[in-house]
């Protein structure tokens, strides 16, 4: 037996008397959570306090009517102008619905409420990061991200080694009291080695019989070369390109260094196969994985992230990598609103979709804008740079303005930041009052 909590708004904002509870194994009647409630909802679970954000989408036909809305352990129902909208929560997710409080009705946006679960939900699942992806003594083929093409076949390396943080040189001073012993070496990986950076992997490309024809290298003044037996120009910029898709990969390091940003290859085993992954996904995933992996080893929480040019693209600051987002399109009638994860949320997905997110909050750059914050935390050693090749940081920017735009306008600013959430295996966003943000990165 379940006793739902049952409150119901009466258009303008206040609470109406709730009726008499009634006894329900669940809201749900067939048939009617696939058709979803009118405006769908969006709402953000946080596993570490166990609480939740409901927010209850208006539509427009329902706007200046009453709505009566319903909240059992595993499900929702909303009621409006005479019909009946239930749509039952993902597996695992309990509610508490006698814990309903703060409910508010925001012009344009619908309803808001808080509640408690019964439990936490069920832990995130576990991404497998680019180090424990790759391992020595296996076989592993390269693909250009964007369009499938291979760019290493069958490689095998001897050894898959970390490095350090690419800032670890100007620190050296710190650590040494004699002059830099590092000063003059490089560290460049040898035949059969994988180096792995924060957004990068080095390998050695001597020997090139496991570099296709579809890779070429092309400078910025466009002139190609080839993979080996040439001399590079002290600084200067060589760019790895994608011959079918012209995608920039990575850089030309050495002779024979190459080094390839995470956000432009898949690896996988030999014995696999290429499974294509939309690229938005792909890019807030990786990104994702990065701001999660370095807050976890560097006890870092803001980050820069910078172009192959050296500008600096975005400003970043990770509030929480414990939430859980629980999204519904709602009817038909509401599906040209944007959705939070909209490339992946189709009619065809269900009702209901269910991501783990980190949260973030973030800053523009381009253009000059918030120029000296941007100089603050250039020169903030609390702050991680996060290189990306240029197109990618205006992909990831253009990524983080629209989820923003998907959220209700109540949610998608704190102070002079940005929010957005991104989805852990696949995206970023932000909320959270942000007041002392300014003061402190100063």
């Amino acid at each position: 037996m379940m006793i739902p909590c049952r409150r119901r708004c009466d258009g303008k904002g206040g609470l109406a008397p709730a009726p008499a509870a009634r006894e329900a194994a669940s809201c749900a009647v067939p048939g009617a959570a696939r058709a979803g409630m009118a405006g769908g909802f969006l709402m953000e679970i946080r596993r570490g306090t166990q609480s939740a954000l409901l927010v209850i989408r208006a539509s427009a036909e329902d706007r200046g009517t009453p709505v009566e809305v319903s909240v059992s352990a595993d499900s929702l129902e909303v009621r409006s102008g005479g019909s009946r909208a239930p749509a039952a929560l993902p597996a695992g997710v309990r509610l508490a619905p006698s814990s309903c409080r703060g409910l508010r009705r925001l012009p344009g946006e619908g309803l808001h409420l808080r509640m408690r679960l019964r439990r936490p939900p069920p832990p995130a699942d576990l991404a497998f990061t680019l180090r424990e992806s790759l391992k020595p003594h296996k076989k592993y083929v390269f693909y250009c991200q964007s369009c499938g093409d291979i760019i290493v076949k069958d490689r095998k390396f001897l050894r898959v080694l970390p490095l350090p943080s690419e800032n670890w040189n100007d620190l050296v001073e710190e650590w040494c009291c004699h002059p830099n012993p590092f000063a003059r070496s490089t560290l460049h990986p040898q035949h059969d080695d994988c180096f792995l950076g924060d957004t990068f992997f080095m390998l050695n490309s001597g020997n090139e019989s496991h570099v296709p024809e579809s890779l070429m290298c092309c400078s910025e003044t466009g002139h190609h070369a080839l993979q080996s037996g040439f001399n590079l120009k002290s600084k200067e910029n060589t760019r790895v390109i994608c011959k079918r898709c012209k995608k920039m990969l990575g850089e030309t390091i050495s002779s024979d260094t190459i080094k390839y940003y995470v956000t432009e290859v898949i690896i996988q085993p030999s014995e696999g196969s290429f499974s294509p992954i939309p690229r938005s996904q792909f890019v807030q995933s990786t990104v994702a994985q990065c701001l999660l992996e370095l807050s976890s080893a560097k006890s870092t929480f803001r980050f820069t992230v910078k172009g192959d040019n050296g500008k600096t693209y975005i400003l970043i600051w990770l509030l929480n990598s414990d939430t859980l987002l629980v999204e519904s399109l709602g009817s038909s009638s509401s599906l040209s609103v944007l959705t939070l994860f909209g490339d992946i949320f189709m009619p065809s997905s269900g009702p209901v979709g269910t991501w783990n997110a980190v949260k973030v909050l973030y800053q523009p750059c381009i253009k000059c804008r918030n120029k000296d914050l941007a100089d603050a935390w250039e020169n903030d050693m609390g702050v991680h740079p996060l290189k990306f090749p240029s197109e990618t940081c205006l992909e990831l920017l253009l990524m983080l303005g629209l989820s923003t735009a998907s959220l209700p306008p109540s949610l998608r600013c704190m102070n002079s930041f940005q929010l957005h959430e991104v989805e852990r295996r696949l995206r970023l966003r932000t909320s959270e009052p942000f007041q002392n943000f300014i003061s402190n990165s100063s």
